[in-house]
C-alpha cells in the first residue's frame, strides 16, 4: 500500500475512536514502530486532532469533533466516484437526489482544471440503459428517516384498495423502475411488501415508543421469507436460461449447479402461483419445470392461452 492510501485509510479507521494505542496503527496496517510515529506526525499536520497520555494505561486520546479531518483521493479513486454519481442518474428518484448534483458541484469545485476537463470528456462517452422509475415516489426521504430511526409510520396506501395503514419499514429496495419496502404491518401482525409509488399521506408516528429494532426485525424478516415460501420448485435451465436468471430473479429464487446442468430452485406461497407462471414464461424455452405439478400446469395453461391469440 502506497503511503498516501495508507494515510488515508489511518484518517478513516481513527476518525470513530475515542482513544488508540500505537500498535492498533501497527497491527492493523503491518507498518513498524518508527512508520508509525512518522504516520502519526503527518495525520497530525493533516488536521488529526489528538494528545498523548503517559503512563500504564495511556495512549493517545481523540479530541471530539463534529468534522472529519481532510480525506484524499487518487485519481483513479476520483474517477470512481463521478462513474458512480454518473449512474445514479438512471435513479431520478432516491431518497438523497436533490443533493446528487450539489455533492457533484462541490467535488468537480476541488479539483484542478485539467481533472475536471478530463472527467467532463470520460462521462460523455459511458452510457447506462436500465429502466428508470416508473412513478417515482414521493416519500423515500421520510421513509428512509423512519428506518433509521426504527419508527412505524402511517399513510395511505391504494394498491388494490384505498387503506390507512401503520407500517414499521425493514429496507428498501429498487426493481425495474419501481421502489419497494419490506415492511411490518403492525396492527395485522403481518410482513408485506409495499410499492412506495402507492403511498401517500405519509407520517412518522412519535408517540409509539415501543418499536422492533433493525435486528429483531431482520430476525422476523428472515422467519417470515422461510415459511411464507412453503411450495419447492425446481426447473432445469439452458446455458442462455442462466444468463437470463443473472439479468433477473428474486430473493425466492436460487441458482444450483448440478453435473454441469443449472436449476432454478426455490419456492414461493400459493398466492404467488400467477406471478411465478409469468415469471417463468419470460424464459420461453430456455426452462423445463420439474415440479411441482402444480406450478408445471399452470405453466402450460398460460402458453397455451398465448398461443389461442394467434389461432
Amino acid at each position: 500500500m502506497k503511503k498516501a492510501e495508507r494515510l488515508n485509510q489511518e484518517l478513516i479507521f481513527l476518525s470513530n475512536k475515542h482513544e488508540f494505542r500505537l500498535k492498533d496503527l501497527m497491527e492493523e496496517f503491518h507498518i513498524s514502530k518508527r512508520t508509525a510515529l512518522r504516520d502519526l506526525e503527518e495525520l497530525a499536520a493533516l488536521g488529526l486532532p489528538y494528545y498523548t497520555e503517559s503512563g500504564r494505561y495511556g495512549g493517545y486520546k481523540l479530541i471530539n469533533q463534529t468534522l472529519l479531518p481532510p480525506v484524499y483521493f487518487n485519481k483513479d479513486e476520483i474517477r470512481a466516484i463521478f462513474f458512480a454519481l454518473n449512474a445514479l442518474n438512471i435513479l431520478s428518484s432516491t431518497p438523497f437526489e436533490k443533493s446528487y448534483p450539489h455533492i457533484r458541484q462541490k467535488l468537480l469545485a476541488t479539483l484542478p482544471k485539467s481533472q475536471q476537463e478530463y472527467l467532463d470528456r470520460m462521462l460523455k462517452v459511458v452510457r447506462y440503459y436500465s429502466v428508470a422509475p416508473i412513478n417515482p415516489p414521493e416519500y423515500l426521504a421520510l421513509i428512509l428517516t423512519a428506518i433509521m430511526e426504527e419508527k412505524v409510520v402511517r399513510m395511505i396506501y391504494s394498491q388494490h384498495e384505498t387503506i390507512q395503514i401503520d407500517l414499521q419499514v425493514y429496507e428498501l429496495f429498487y426493481r425495474n423502475g419501481i421502489w419497494f419496502c419490506s415492511a411490518y404491518e403492525v396492527n395485522q401482525r403481518m410482513w408485506g411488501t409495499y410499492r412506495c409509488d402507492y403511498m401517500s399521506e405519509c407520517e412518522i408516528l412519535e408517540e409509539i415508543e415501543h418499536t422492533h429494532s433493525l435486528k429483531e426485525l431482520k430476525i422476523s424478516h428472515e422467519e417470515h421469507v422461510k415459511n411464507y415460501h412453503h411450495i419447492p420448485f425446481r426447473a432445469q435451465l439452458t446455458s442462455f436460461g442462466k444468463e437470463l436468471f443473472l439479468k433477473h430473479h428474486y430473493p425466492n429464487m436460487v441458482l444450483e449447479e448440478k453435473d454441469g446442468i443449472s436449476y432454478l430452485t426455490g419456492g414461493y406461497n400459493e398466492a404467488e402461483l400467477d406471478y411465478m407462471t409469468h415469471y417463468l414464461c419470460s424464459y420461453g424455452k430456455h426452462v423445463k419445470i420439474e415440479f411441482p405439478e402444480q406450478l408445471k400446469k399452470s405453466y402450460l395453461q398460460q402458453l397455451d392461452e398465448i398461443k389461442s391469440q394467434y389461432l
